[in-house]
């Protein structure tokens, strides 16, 4: 579960603080293809208003329509009685109503929100970079948090309801440069947390300048890197081109748990990098093989735009082929352990 869906819940939250009736929607099992995949969360207010998805739209719009018809008719309450299930496209008749694929159908939970202590604590706990599993009790309505394991899956059996919930995904960028701006800006639509060092400050002033909402982090790149922390979330890309900056940098990332590092530079030249680090820096060859480079895929790009777009399609490549094993590794063996 990525960051956008604990916005979802963010605005669930501020809506119930607010006095608004809530109900949450998770998708649960699809079959055939489907827009949004199992875990997927919406959040409707009681007067029509929504946050996030759970299908193409159709769906969302008869959702709306049952939760105004309800306030319409005075039955809100009743919306609100516990978790249930809720199936689209069972027919293929009411898979074309609904805009899902031909014989294709969709399974959600409905959820009232109520009790929002669960929900504070588990977005405080996202916002400190930690991965959490949410288990709801289909019968009660109850709710545990406990630590979750990284590429755990969500699990349904029909009584209780586990979703995995994640901080933001990361994004450090070495250097302010021109490429770093078109990655920066590119990487925030992708919903990563864009951060960017460059010791440099006339780069960095003009940086500010063209993108005032990514965070700058002062330092020099090594110490930078090294106080980050960088997590399994994480992904660090060398972009000035200065082996006085890049190599520092690399060397603290190559050793990290960062899903992805890479540098800009020719072939040759990350030969040459390699080299260096590894006579330099005594970095073993398994922590060299972690390097991309020449950084992104090969799409014959030019500019600082084709360019960025390369880098970025490979570290959501990477990322996405990284979760998909991982929860093929961990599997449905993974039921969290309740915290204390």
């Amino acid at each position: 579960m990525d960051s956008p869906d604990c916005r979802v819940l963010a605005d669930a939250l501020a809506w119930h603080d607010a006095n608004y009736a809530v109900n949450l929607f998770t998708v649960v099992q699809t079959w055939g293809s489907a827009p949004r995949p199992p875990g997927a969360v919406l959040a409707i207010r009681e007067d029509g208003m929504v946050s996030g998805s759970v299908s193409g739209g159709c769906v969302e719009d008869d959702l709306v329509e049952r939760t105004r018809s309800a306030v319409r008719t005075a039955k809100l309450a009743s919306m609100a009685n516990g978790p249930a299930l809720i199936n689209y496209g069972v027919t293929q008749q009411e898979a074309a109503r609904f805009g899902l694929p031909c014989g294709g159908s969709l399974r959600l939970v409905q959820e009232p929100l109520s009790d929002t202590g669960w929900l504070r604590q588990l977005l405080e706990r996202c916002a400190n970079h930690c991965l959490v599993a949410r288990t709801l009790n289909m019968v009660t309505g109850e709710v545990q948090l406990a630590d979750a394991v990284r590429g755990q899956a969500l699990q349904f059996d029909g009584n209780s309801l586990t979703t995995i919930y994640g901080p933001q995904w990361r994004l450090l960028l070495i250097g302010a440069g021109q490429l770093s701006a078109a990655v920066a800006q590119m990487a925030s639509l992708l919903d990563f947390d864009v951060l960017v060092c460059d010791p440099r400050e006339e780069y960095v002033n003009t940086f500010k300048s063209q993108l005032p909402g990514v965070q700058h982090v002062a330092g020099m790149p090594d110490d930078v890197v090294r106080n980050l922390v960088a997590d399994a979330r994480t992904a660090i890309v060398a972009l000035t081109h200065d082996p006085k900056l890049d190599d520092m940098a690399l060397l603290e990332a190559l050793k990290s748990s960062a899903f992805y590092v890479g540098a800009l530079g020719s072939r040759v030249n990350q030969q040459r990098r390699k080299q260096r680090l590894g006579e330099h820096f005594n970095l073993t060859e398994a922590e060299l093989q972690r390097l991309h480079g020449p950084v992104g895929l090969r799409l014959g790009a030019k500019t600082p735009a084709e360019i960025a777009i390369s880098i970025l399609a490979e570290i959501v490549q990477v990322r996405n082929a990284d979760v998909s094993a991982l929860a093929r590794e961990v599997g449905s063996c993974a039921a969290p352990q309740a915290l204390s």
